[in-house]
């Protein structure tokens, strides 16, 4: 922790200096340099819940608390017009919840497999980013990790290579897509069923191609997956081992207090070494336990997924999502659901003299496919899910949180906000399992960013 603070506090220390080298805000123009960064320590505890049985994949039924701290800083460079260069180190520390074991949505999403109490860093994303203005009014674009910010034409191309996380890009959510600053399960953070390409952490090497209008945009991608399921190393071999992805928002034609409603259609195609659980169950046979990984070749997992924005006022809305992949294979890279419809919003605490607070609340149905079930129940485990056996039935998550915006702090010409929030989690049938839980989860959470 002690190291974790300290790279926090010297990338502040050097935001300050870069923020000197900024553009006139007036210009349009992304500045020269920029830093910024983000420190996240989420707190969570879990009471004992009731379990007849626990299986070596199953979230263990004594009382037991989690956390995660995560620090990023990313220098970002212009390069020449329309461009810019971001390199972005991350450093890690955590404990979750039964190893990461024995849920669908997983309580805490800024936990990765392989989390240690040991601080970690690496390089979590490397990439050129370069916008071509086509043409339209001119817009501002936020500052943020990953983007210098400026301004940008409303009709405009977006070109992205290099190592990014695709959930960065796609299905870009305002209301449920931070676990940092919004719903704390993976539930939320993006489609259930979206088996996007990444390594064990959440990033890959990819390219991304986006066009943009002020009332429309359509984005695709070709990512690079890992070795192996949920692996650390990427397999670099373009023509292997991929994910490809295709996604068109729009708004409709239905006007709400804060704008037009939006939806946004996904549809995926990964090329991976995986298991499928029928062929598992068929090689065990009857009375057998099925093994994934004795039956993993190379083929296809598709999937879609939908998504429906109701914008009620700034930064407050409703949101609706549903998603699906084909339930024959292994989970690959993203958490251990073929299907899901998840719903809930983001309101501020205006009505209450704080409109800069945020709360949310959101409910997700998590299920799995028939050959899933089936393998599950046969004593199979999944990556993240196997009690041993399984009396099926989906997994439902509610959550609900407060954050608390805390007065900005001014370092140079640079500011620092931090916000301090709470939650609960309520999973009924946790790991698809009628005969466990449910499990209620709370959690404390702190968060900075520049």
């Amino acid at each position: 922790m002690v190291r974790a603070a300290a790279t926090f506090g010297l990338a502040l220390a050097c935001a300050a200096a870069a923020a000197q080298e900024r553009a006139p805000e007036d210009t349009g123009e992304p500045p020269a340099i920029g830093l910024h960064a983000q420190a996240t320590y989420t707190w969570q505890l879990k009471p004992a819940f009731d379990a007849p049985y626990t299986g070596a994949h199953s979230l263990l039924p004594q009382r037991e608390h989690s956390y995660s701290f995560t620090t990023t800083a990313d220098l970002g460079v212009r390069l020449w017009r329309g461009a810019q260069a971001h390199l972005v180190p991350e450093g890690t520390q955590g404990q979750p919840l039964s190893a990461l074991q024995g849920l669908g949505g997983l309580t805490n999403a800024e936990l990765a497999h392989g989390s240690s109490t040991k601080f970690r860093s690496y390089r979590s994303r490397l990439f050129i980013q370069q916008r071509v203005d086509v043409g339209g009014e001119r817009e501002k674009v936020d500052a943020a990790i990953g983007e210098l910010g400026g301004g940008a034409a409303a009709r405009r191309w977006t070109f992205v290579a290099g190592t990014i996380s695709l959930a960065d890009y796609f299905d870009p959510n305002p209301y449920a897509k931070d676990p940092r600053t919004q719903f704390s399960n993976s539930s939320f953070a993006t489609h259930g069923a979206f088996d996007y390409a990444a390594d064990a952490r959440g990033y890959t090497t990819a390219v991304v191609a986006e066009y943009r209008e002020s009332a429309w945009a359509i984005r695709a991608a070709r990512a690079l997956e890992p070795i192996e399921a949920n692996g650390a190393d990427i397999d670099r071999h373009w023509g292997h081992q991929h994910g490809g992805q295709l996604e068109v928002e729009s708004d409709l034609p239905v006007r709400l207090a804060g704008g037009p409603l939006r939806g946004r259609a996904l549809l995926f195609r990964n090329r991976i070494l995986a298991g499928r659980f029928s062929d598992a169950l068929a090689l065990a046979g009857p009375g057998g336990v099925p093994d994934v990984a004795l039956v993993r070749r190379l083929q296809d997992k598709t999937g879609w997924g939908l998504t429906l924005e109701a914008p009620l006022g700034e930064d407050e809305g409703l949101f609706l999502r549903a998603s699906r992949n084909d339930g024959r294979l292994e989970e690959y890279t993203f958490i251990e659901v073929d299907a899901q419809v998840a719903f809930g919003g983001q309101f501020a605490g205006t009505a209450w003299g704080r409109p800069q607070d945020r709360w949310g609340a959101a409910v997700s149905i998590n299920s799995i496919s028939p050959s899933h079930r089936q393998f599950l129940a046969a004593g199979g485990l999944g990556f993240f899910v196997g009690d041993g056996r399984l009396n099926y039935g989906a997994e439902r998550v509610f959550e609900a949180y407060y954050r608390w915006v805390l007065p900005e702090l001014k370092v140079g010409d640079a500011s620092l906000q931090s916000s301090v929030g709470a939650g609960w989690q309520h999973i009924a049938n946790p790991g698809y399992n009628r005969d466990r839980g449910p499990v209620q989860v709370w959690t404390v959470r702190w968060h900075s960013e520049f």
